[in-house]
């Protein structure tokens, strides 16, 4: 049956829904790259709460998620931003975010790694010596849990931070203290605008620089870098230039497949929030590659980049709003809820654009149970035949 889909300017298009979905399933484990999806959490849609509440998750749909990720060989970079952290997942749903999947990815077997911040910290302007605090309580849960830790950027330290060399003493500090090699992440202020000038600068040659510098005097301690600056050429410049050793994750959502496909002089592995949703094509691109065959894994991959680049359009923070209804179209979960609120925070227009970018891909495991849903939201916003 035709969908009638609202588009930018407020008139119906029609479209007829795709019948079939891809024929994708599990396989053998990654030999070539190493993946990570960044996950979303489920909400909790009866639970009586405010957008300004401590998140009520579903833990059930939360958990089963991620089985469906390892199932298909990707790791889970878990309590990330795509799973709301300071966007409605505050310190201690993530902390038990953190334990909760970490034990089950030991019972299923599965690569973790999580997020280590300081989000702890009230929104009052903390001092360095407060903000080192805040990062180990969290880098203690996640080596405690048994996962791979993922030293993420913090608004605490840019709002305090006076210039490089705070930068330096903070990361050297907890670099010196961590368990085992960790991951490194910038994330760029098109993520989140609290992170402008990380590093000590808003010149990205001169943050670079002392990026660069850390992990230069720890590079035993440092697994790789988690880059999401949504620029391709800057990655592999910075990809270039890392020690013997140090992985490149890309975190560019916006030209992964060239990433990871790579060049004569390297490529970049992948912690990725477009993942969420791509993670079965994904997996199956990931493993053509692994044969050496990079022009069928780009032949699968490609035609992803109009959809991320759609969901992560700015402003860019608010895809996880399209990764949530993908999840829910898809049937990962029963509702279209998010912690915060925050399924309201794009546009019908935009939401419809998402379904019929990832319904032509195949990406629904039951096409006709996305395009019921999706007509059950059309009427819920007054749209009819």
């Amino acid at each position: 049956m035709t969908l009638h889909l609202p588009d930018a300017h407020g008139a119906l298009r029609a479209y007829e829904p795709r019948s079939e979905p891809l024929a994708l399933t599990p396989g053998t484990p990654f030999t070539s790259r190493t993946v990570f999806s960044a996950a979303h959490v489920v909400a909790d849609p009866y639970a009586d709460t405010t957008p300004d509440s401590p998140a009520a998750v579903d833990w059930d749909a939360t958990l089963a998620f991620r089985r469906h990720l390892w199932a298909h060989g990707l790791g889970v970079a878990e309590a990330m931003d795509t799973a709301q952290r300071g966007m409605g997942l505050d310190w201690a749903g993530a902390a038990e975010l953190i334990r909760r999947s970490a034990a089950e990815a030991k019972a299923a077997g599965g690569r973790i790694a999580c997020g280590v911040g300081t989000d702890q910290l009230p929104g009052a302007p903390a001092t360095l010596a407060e903000v080192r605090a805040a990062y180990e309580e969290q880098l203690a849960v996640v080596e405690e849990s048994g996962a791979q830790a993922i030293l993420m950027a913090s608004r605490a330290l840019a709002a305090t931070a006076r210039g490089p060399e705070d930068y330096l003493e903070t990361y050297g500090h907890l670099l010196r203290q961590a368990a085992e090699p960790v991951i490194l992440h910038w994330l760029g202020p098109m993520f989140d605008p609290a992170l402008e000038g990380y590093w000590g600068s808003s010149d990205l040659d001169t943050a670079t620089d002392t990026f660069l510098d850390v992990i230069a005097a720890h590079p035993d301690k440092v697994d790789g870098i988690k880059v999401s600056l949504l620029d391709a050429r800057r990655e592999v410049a910075l990809r270039r230039r890392l020690p013997q050793g140090v992985r490149c994750y890309t975190g560019d959502d916006f030209h992964y497949p060239e990433l990871i496909a790579g060049d004569e002089q390297g490529f970049s592995h992948a912690l990725l929030g477009i993942f969420d949703p791509l993670g079965p094509l994904a997996a199956e691109a990931v493993r053509v590659l692994d044969t050496g065959n990079t022009d069928g894994f780009r032949a699968l991959l490609d035609p992803t980049v109009d959809l991320s680049r759609h969901l992560f359009q700015t402003p860019t923070r608010f895809y996880k709003t399209g990764v949530v209804l993908l999840a829910w179209l898809a049937g990962h979960q029963s509702h279209f809820a998010m912690v915060g609120g925050l399924q309201s925070a794009r546009s019908l227009p935009h939401l419809a654009s998402a379904y019929e970018l990832a319904d032509r891909l195949g990406l629904f495991p039951d096409p006709k149970l996305a395009e019921d849903r999706m007509r059950t939201l059309l009427h819920l916003y007054g749209v009819t035949p």
